[in-house]
């Protein structure tokens, strides 16, 4: 029988464009500090360490865990490196979470980490590489047609994408970890910002960041230890496929619908929109947001966009989304899976600061990577799973 394991603690660096102030290591090292402090405990209490990490192409640095071993305090210790694209912040949390519940550690911290400045995603994500489907044009390139068939095949009106770009942003501006903090954006200066990718806009692109997040996690014995309110792991999922195969449906992912499934099952929910308090969702596009809407099972298909122009997703609706400002406000592509989750986990907490979204017991972190093709979720609550 699986153990419990519940969300002890978790940590995060101030994010921005170019964090010149630290290292790599020193930048992972804010973070896991903080993280540990959150859970009061100390390196010497934590049993292994997963790390997080997007493309090593990204920063030009391969395989970062040999040099930072020592700043994450594994010297010693396990350290298991996960990558899943984009999504590896959440797949980190997702594995860190199993090996406590398999019962093989105590406490295990989870990282993940992306210091865009030292290299160019964008570059990364535009040269050709031999045997692998050209993408051009970064990810925005790669995703807008994916934007304009829901569009098409859902018949939302073009305003959504600026919609959920102004929410978002406005709730970063709450989050003091926040990369962009735009309090007084509007829904005329998004629709006025320069076309990208059409339909992208410059204010409906997430930015590239440099940043770390942290979370401790630990198993019931270890939780019952913890001086402050712990977030209780409900059930995780993850799901994998291919780039591109005959008949793919690129807007609605099965691997994401199979995912969600899962979960809501493992949790016992049956009505996400109704059970679930509040959603990070990995969202760097903002159109993605009704994209996901529908592919997680919050909506049905074609009907994702009507909650965001009702303004349920906003902090005060049905479904709050990205009360934290989400991949739109703060984006080290390796962390901002972890982001969602630990966010999720502060606001079942009750640790969410000027975010917080009244009564939230029951949260959903996610996150997405490569072409739509990685997928990891879990569920959080404030209480513990079978009282």
């Amino acid at each position: 029988m699986a153990q419990l394991a519940a969300v002890l603690g978790t940590g995060q660096t101030h994010h921005a464009a170019k964090r010149l102030d630290v290292s790599m290591a020193g930048l992972c090292r804010e973070a896991v500090d903080r993280a540990l402090i959150d859970a009061g405990v100390e390196l010497a209490d934590i049993d292994a360490i997963v790390l997080g990490k997007a493309p090593d192409l990204f920063e030009g640095v391969m395989m970062p865990e040999l040099h930072l071993a020592d700043a994450l305090g594994a010297t010693g210790k396990p350290l298991l490196r996960v990558h899943t694209a984009g999504s590896v912040g959440g797949s980190t949390a997702v594995v860190a979470a199993s090996l406590v519940q398999a019962g093989i550690h105590r406490r295990v911290l989870a990282v993940a980490f992306e210091k865009q400045s030292e290299s160019n995603a964008m570059w990364a994500l535009s040269v050709p590489t031999p045997f692998v489907m050209p993408v051009h044009a970064g990810a925005g390139g790669y995703f807008a047609p994916h934007v304009r068939a829901y569009i098409r095949r859902a018949g939302a009106p073009e305003h959504i994408g600026a919609l959920v770009a102004v929410k978002d942003r406005r709730n970063g501006a709450r989050n003091p970890h926040a990369h962009l903090r735009q309090p007084d954006i509007t829904l005329e200066s998004v629709q006025a910002s320069p076309m990208l990718w059409d339909p992208i806009r410059y204010d409906e692109t997430c930015p590239s960041s440099d940043g770390a997040a942290a979370i401790v996690l630990g198993d019931e014995t270890a939780a019952r230890a913890a001086p402050g309110n712990v977030a209780w792991v409900h059930a995780t999922a993850m799901r994998t496929e291919p780039t591109s195969f005959a008949g793919r449906d690129q807007v609605n992912p099965r691997a994401g619908q199979e995912a969600a499934a899962a979960l809501w099952r493992q949790a016992g929910i049956t009505d996400p929109l109704r059970q679930v308090d509040v959603a990070e969702i990995y969202v760097p596009f903002s159109w993605f947001e009704p994209m996901w809407l529908e592919n997680l099972g919050f909506a049905e298909a074609g009907q994702g966009w009507k909650l965001t122009e009702a303004g349920e997703t906003e902090l005060a609706g049905r479904l709050p989304v990205n009360p934290s400002g989400g991949v739109l406000s703060t984006n080290p592509i390796g962390a901002s899976g972890l982001l969602r989750f630990a966010e999720a986990a502060r606001q079942v907490q009750g640790r969410a600061g000027a975010h917080q979204v009244e009564g939230a017991r029951t949260a959903v972190g996610h996150a997405y990577g490569g072409g739509s093709q990685f997928f990891a979720l879990w569920v959080v609550g404030a209480d513990r799973p079978g009282d």
